[in-house]
């Protein structure tokens, strides 16, 4: 299970651990919260009242402080596992839709003809589409693309890399998709 930590103005920064979060939490860094308790943690005995200490972690945590990255100035890593959920492992030349050991990363302009390994020249196919349009481009091969290839946005990226989010941290990062993403729906 992975907590989701965001700036303290509410922009996406990692997936963390559990454990990551509690360090968080002891060194009073978390800001704010929402989302569900996910975790409770228990530690030592107040020597005085007795008391044990414990800490509760959230789903969902926003940190103190500046964040070291500009979230927007990070292009999404391509791979295969967040191609085919881009796409929703539907191939771009039949429509068929596949699991993933079925798919491939199509380049839409081939290797061959000096196309490049990016978001935008690459969609997922099934293996006899991306065979039968070889190393030609979709005019050349008359094989027409049916969807468009896109740049995953921040939000979408967070949902591409982490398989399993829980209902709550889907809520909260779906809210922030772009209206035309095809991860709505």
């Amino acid at each position: 299970m992975k907590v989701l930590k965001l700036s303290a103005q509410g922009l996406p920064q990692s997936w963390i651990s559990l454990e990551q979060a509690v360090i968080h939490y002891a060194a009073d860094e978390v800001r704010w919260e929402v989302g569900a308790q996910v975790a409770l943690f228990r530690g030592g005995h107040n020597a005085i009242t007795g008391e044990q200490s414990q800490i509760a972690v959230n789903s969902i945590i926003g940190t103190k402080g500046v964040p070291r990255i500009n979230p927007f100035a990070l292009r999404p890593g391509l791979t295969n596992s967040k191609l085919f959920a881009r796409d929703r492992n539907i191939c771009a030349y039949c429509g068929g839709h596949f699991q993933d050991e079925d798919l491939t990363r199509e380049h839409i302009i081939p290797f061959a003809q000096n196309g490049v390994d990016s978001w935008m020249n690459v969609v997922t196919a099934c293996k006899p589409c991306n065979h039968r349009k070889s190393s030609r481009t979709p005019e050349q091969a008359n094989m027409p693309l049916l969807y468009a290839p896109y740049v995953p946005s921040l939000w979408e990226d967070f949902i591409l890399r982490n398989r399993r989010i829980l209902a709550d941290q889907m809520e909260f990062l779906m809210a922030h998709l772009p209206h035309n993403s095809r991860l709505h729906g």
